[in-house]
């Protein structure tokens, strides 16, 4: 039963991360990863607010580990990282990775908190 949570929360975060890397590329363009950095961060605060609220297992492998984990990539982040570095844009590369790091702790953070506060 918990794998087919975790498969129905991957049936929609990966979806919602294709049409969000999209919707970002059109409104600005690609010369940044915008797509990746919104859906990291937007899943690292929604992990956090998982994680901290009082939530049975099934609720918690459907949301957290099916739909952020599909939501989230840490590998097209990987990526992009060598990307802009094989462009020679190695401070927007580390400024991506630093950034990226930073926002998607501090969203986790606030996610905790914001439970925390709601139980």
């Amino acid at each position: 039963m918990t794998a087919l949570l975790v498969a129905l929360g991957a049936a929609i975060g990966a979806p919602l991360r294709l049409l969000t890397d999209r919707a970002m590329q059109v409104r600005f363009g690609t010369a940044f990863p915008w797509g990746t950095l919104t859906v990291n961060v937007a899943g690292s605060f929604v992990l956090g607010l998982v994680l901290g609220l009082p939530l049975a297992p099934g609720t918690v492998a459907l949301l957290g580990t099916g739909f952020c984990g599909a939501l989230t990539t840490y590998s097209t982040f990987s990526w992009e990282i060598l990307s802009l570095s094989k462009r020679g844009e190695i401070l927007i590369a580390a400024g991506y990775a630093l950034l990226s790091i930073t926002a998607g702790m501090g969203a986790a953070v606030i996610g905790g908190a914001l439970a925390h506060s709601l139980s």
